[in-house]
């Protein structure tokens, strides 16, 4: 068994911010929605091994705790990662740096409350 994809909630019209995040924070690549989708709203993003469906939810309650966690490849790609997105205007939480054991992480807000876990093996 294997995971295909993570689906996250974002609220109606909220995909300009979510490509913000997703695409310009953290480089993933939006693909078109099967044409039996597309109406629902949101978006599909994809990159090799990775895979986040946001789908539109009303009322919408963002996922605080339960998150995806993402794996970059080394400590400094989780440092650049994490620049881009405050830069973007994202808030990054860095105080859970050295709290998993074999990896270094941060914690980054999508822009509508979502949690999402970035971690690589440190340096």
């Amino acid at each position: 068994m294997r995971l295909h994809h993570v689906q996250l909630a974002i609220p109606a019209a909220g995909e300009d911010v979510a490509r913000r995040f997703y695409v310009d924070g953290l480089g993933l690549t939006e693909v078109e929605k099967p044409e039996p989708l597309r109406d629902r709203g949101g978006l599909w993003l994809r990159e090799p091994g990775v895979e986040v469906h946001l789908g539109v939810e009303e009322p919408f309650r963002p996922a605080r705790k339960a998150h995806p966690a993402l794996l970059l490849d080394d400590a400094a790609a989780l440092d650049r990662t994490g620049a881009r997105l405050e830069e973007l205007g994202f808030e990054v939480d860095h105080t859970q740096r050295d709290t998993f054991p074999g990896y270094v992480r941060l914690h980054a807000s999508d822009g509508h409350g979502n949690r999402v876990e970035l971690l690589a093996p440190p340096e």
